[in-house]
Protein backbone atom coordinates (compact mmCIF):
# COMPACT_ATOMS: atom_id res chain seq x y z
CA UNK A 1 0.00 0.00 0.00
CA UNK A 2 1.06 3.56 -0.74
CA UNK A 3 2.32 5.60 2.21
CA UNK A 4 -0.21 8.35 3.02
CA UNK A 5 0.67 12.00 2.37
CA UNK A 6 -0.46 14.84 4.63
CA UNK A 7 0.72 18.23 5.90
CA UNK A 8 2.61 18.42 9.21
CA UNK A 9 2.64 21.83 10.89
CA UNK A 10 5.44 22.62 13.34
CA UNK A 11 4.55 25.85 15.14
CA UNK A 12 6.10 27.63 18.09
CA UNK A 13 6.80 31.01 19.61
CA UNK A 14 9.90 32.77 18.27
CA UNK A 15 13.05 31.35 19.82
CA UNK A 16 11.70 27.85 20.47
CA UNK A 17 13.78 26.34 17.66
CA UNK A 18 11.01 25.18 15.34
CA UNK A 19 12.85 25.97 12.10
CA UNK A 20 15.92 23.92 13.04
CA UNK A 21 13.70 21.03 14.12
CA UNK A 22 11.60 21.14 10.94
CA UNK A 23 14.60 21.21 8.64
CA UNK A 24 16.38 18.44 10.52
CA UNK A 25 13.25 16.30 10.39
CA UNK A 26 13.05 16.68 6.60
CA UNK A 27 16.77 16.07 6.08
CA UNK A 28 16.69 12.82 8.05
CA UNK A 29 13.44 11.46 6.67
CA UNK A 30 12.30 9.76 3.50
CA UNK A 31 9.26 11.04 1.64
CA UNK A 32 9.30 14.40 3.41
CA UNK A 33 9.42 17.84 1.80
CA UNK A 34 9.85 21.25 3.41
CA UNK A 35 7.23 23.87 2.56
CA UNK A 36 8.84 27.24 1.79
CA UNK A 37 6.93 30.26 3.05
CA UNK A 38 6.74 33.73 1.54
CA UNK A 39 7.63 36.73 3.69
CA UNK A 40 8.04 40.48 3.42
CA UNK A 41 10.79 40.62 6.03
CA UNK A 42 14.42 41.07 5.00
CA UNK A 43 16.67 38.00 4.84
CA UNK A 44 18.82 37.28 7.87
CA UNK A 45 22.52 36.50 7.38
CA UNK A 46 23.02 33.20 5.48
CA UNK A 47 19.35 32.99 4.44
CA UNK A 48 18.78 32.33 0.74
CA UNK A 49 15.73 33.24 -1.33
CA UNK A 50 13.91 30.11 -2.50
CA UNK A 51 15.58 27.92 0.11
CA UNK A 52 14.69 29.51 3.45
CA UNK A 53 11.86 31.79 2.30
CA UNK A 54 10.50 33.44 -0.79
CA UNK A 55 11.44 37.04 0.04
CA UNK A 56 8.94 39.43 -1.56
CA UNK A 57 7.90 43.06 -1.15
CA UNK A 58 4.53 44.22 0.20
CA UNK A 59 3.04 44.73 -3.26
CA UNK A 60 3.86 41.19 -4.39
CA UNK A 61 2.54 39.73 -1.15
CA UNK A 62 -0.74 41.62 -1.58
CA UNK A 63 -0.96 40.37 -5.16
CA UNK A 64 -0.58 36.77 -3.99
CA UNK A 65 -3.34 37.25 -1.41
CA UNK A 66 -5.69 38.75 -4.00
CA UNK A 67 -4.94 35.93 -6.45
CA UNK A 68 -5.71 33.27 -3.85
CA UNK A 69 -2.17 31.91 -4.09
CA UNK A 70 -1.65 31.75 -0.31
CA UNK A 71 -3.38 29.03 1.69
CA UNK A 72 -2.64 30.94 4.90
CA UNK A 73 -1.07 34.24 5.79
CA UNK A 74 -0.64 36.52 8.77
CA UNK A 75 1.05 39.68 9.94
CA UNK A 76 3.65 38.88 12.59
CA UNK A 77 5.78 41.55 14.25
CA UNK A 78 4.98 44.01 11.47
CA UNK A 79 5.96 41.63 8.67
CA UNK A 80 3.79 39.38 6.50
CA UNK A 81 4.26 35.62 6.26
CA UNK A 82 2.28 33.17 4.14
CA UNK A 83 2.27 29.68 2.68
CA UNK A 84 1.94 29.39 -1.12
CA UNK A 85 -0.79 26.88 -1.92
CA UNK A 86 1.51 25.15 -4.41
CA UNK A 87 4.06 24.53 -1.62
CA UNK A 88 1.56 22.08 -0.12
CA UNK A 89 -0.46 20.78 -3.04
CA UNK A 90 2.45 19.90 -5.32
CA UNK A 91 4.33 17.72 -2.78
CA UNK A 92 1.08 16.06 -1.66
CA UNK A 93 0.40 15.24 -5.31
CA UNK A 94 3.78 13.47 -5.42
CA UNK A 95 2.91 11.46 -2.30
CA UNK A 96 5.21 13.49 -0.04
CA UNK A 97 4.53 14.46 3.56
CA UNK A 98 4.78 18.27 3.67
CA UNK A 99 6.47 19.83 6.71
CA UNK A 100 5.48 23.44 7.44
CA UNK A 101 7.39 25.76 9.77
CA UNK A 102 4.80 28.46 10.51
CA UNK A 103 3.29 30.45 13.36
CA UNK A 104 0.32 29.57 15.55
CA UNK A 105 -2.14 31.67 13.51
CA UNK A 106 -1.08 29.89 10.32
CA UNK A 107 -1.45 26.47 11.93
CA UNK A 108 -5.15 27.06 12.51
CA UNK A 109 -5.64 28.13 8.88
CA UNK A 110 -3.84 25.03 7.59
CA UNK A 111 -6.08 22.79 9.70
CA UNK A 112 -9.11 24.55 8.20
CA UNK A 113 -7.86 24.06 4.62
CA UNK A 114 -6.46 20.55 5.20
CA UNK A 115 -8.48 18.75 7.93
CA UNK A 116 -6.04 15.82 7.90
CA UNK A 117 -3.09 18.03 8.84
CA UNK A 118 -1.06 17.14 11.94
CA UNK A 119 -0.34 20.10 14.26
CA UNK A 120 2.71 19.95 16.54
CA UNK A 121 3.45 22.70 19.08
CA UNK A 122 7.04 23.35 20.20
CA UNK A 123 7.28 25.27 23.49
CA UNK A 124 10.71 26.50 24.58
CA UNK A 125 12.38 24.64 27.47
CA UNK A 126 12.47 27.84 29.57
CA UNK A 127 11.68 31.51 29.12
CA UNK A 128 15.33 32.33 29.75
CA UNK A 129 16.49 30.00 26.97
CA UNK A 130 13.95 31.45 24.54
CA UNK A 131 15.09 35.01 25.33
CA UNK A 132 18.74 33.98 24.90
CA UNK A 133 18.08 32.43 21.47
CA UNK A 134 16.29 35.55 20.30
CA UNK A 135 19.08 37.80 21.56
CA UNK A 136 21.74 35.60 19.92
CA UNK A 137 20.18 36.18 16.51
CA UNK A 138 21.28 39.78 16.64
CA UNK A 139 18.66 40.67 14.02
CA UNK A 140 16.08 42.32 16.29
CA UNK A 141 16.29 45.58 18.21
CA UNK A 142 15.10 45.95 21.80
CA UNK A 143 11.60 47.01 20.74
CA UNK A 144 11.10 44.09 18.34
CA UNK A 145 12.54 41.66 20.90
CA UNK A 146 9.95 42.80 23.43
CA UNK A 147 7.22 42.42 20.81
CA UNK A 148 8.30 38.86 20.09
CA UNK A 149 8.31 38.00 23.79
CA UNK A 150 4.80 39.41 24.22
CA UNK A 151 3.59 37.43 21.20
CA UNK A 152 5.21 34.31 22.66
CA UNK A 153 3.32 34.84 25.91
CA UNK A 154 0.05 34.83 23.99
CA UNK A 155 0.97 31.89 21.75
CA UNK A 156 1.81 29.62 24.67
CA UNK A 157 -1.89 29.61 25.46
CA UNK A 158 -2.66 28.00 22.10
CA UNK A 159 -0.97 24.66 22.85
CA UNK A 160 -4.32 22.99 23.57
CA UNK A 161 -5.36 23.55 19.93
CA UNK A 162 -2.60 21.23 18.69
CA UNK A 163 -2.41 17.44 18.37
CA UNK A 164 1.02 17.03 19.93
CA UNK A 165 3.48 18.99 22.07
CA UNK A 166 7.25 18.41 21.86
CA UNK A 167 9.47 20.43 24.19
CA UNK A 168 12.75 21.41 22.57
CA UNK A 169 14.95 20.93 25.64
CA UNK A 170 17.14 18.31 23.96
CA UNK A 171 17.42 18.79 20.19
CA UNK A 172 18.13 15.15 19.24
CA UNK A 173 15.39 13.85 21.52
CA UNK A 174 12.95 16.38 20.05
CA UNK A 175 13.76 15.29 16.48
CA UNK A 176 13.25 11.64 17.45
CA UNK A 177 9.90 12.53 19.01
CA UNK A 178 8.84 14.23 15.77
CA UNK A 179 9.92 11.17 13.79
CA UNK A 180 7.88 8.93 16.10
CA UNK A 181 4.80 11.13 15.64
CA UNK A 182 5.07 10.93 11.85
CA UNK A 183 5.56 7.16 11.96
CA UNK A 184 2.41 6.75 14.07
CA UNK A 185 0.38 9.13 11.90
CA UNK A 186 1.31 7.22 8.74
CA UNK A 187 -0.25 4.10 10.24
CA UNK A 188 -3.56 5.66 11.28
CA UNK A 189 -6.32 3.62 9.74
CA UNK A 190 -8.27 6.63 8.46
CA UNK A 191 -5.26 7.71 6.35
CA UNK A 192 -4.97 4.34 4.58
CA UNK A 193 -7.33 4.88 1.67
CA UNK A 194 -6.25 1.67 -0.07
CA UNK A 195 -6.70 -0.48 3.05
CA UNK A 196 -10.38 -1.50 2.60
CA UNK A 197 -9.75 -2.75 -0.94
CA UNK A 198 -6.56 -4.56 0.13
CA UNK A 199 -8.31 -6.26 3.04
CA UNK A 200 -11.25 -7.25 0.85
CA UNK A 201 -8.87 -8.82 -1.65
CA UNK A 202 -7.19 -10.80 1.14
CA UNK A 203 -10.58 -11.98 2.38
CA UNK A 204 -11.51 -13.15 -1.11
CA UNK A 205 -8.19 -14.96 -1.50
CA UNK A 206 -8.67 -16.67 1.87
CA UNK A 207 -12.19 -17.66 0.89
CA UNK A 208 -10.77 -19.21 -2.28
CA UNK A 209 -8.16 -21.11 -0.32
CA UNK A 210 -10.73 -22.40 2.14
CA UNK A 211 -13.05 -23.45 -0.67
CA UNK A 212 -10.27 -25.30 -2.44
CA UNK A 213 -9.22 -27.16 0.70
CA UNK A 214 -12.60 -28.75 1.27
Amino acid sequence: MKSPAFPVVIAAPSGAGKTSLARSLVQRGVGLEFSISATTRAPRPAEIDGRDYYFVDDAEFERQIAAGELVEWAEVHGRHYGTPRRSIQEPLGRGQIVVLDIDVQGARQIRSAFPGAVLIFIPPPTVGEMARRLADRGSEGESELRTRLETARQELGAAADFDYVVVNDDFEAAVRALQDILAAEKHKIDRMQELPAALEQMQNELAGLLKGSR
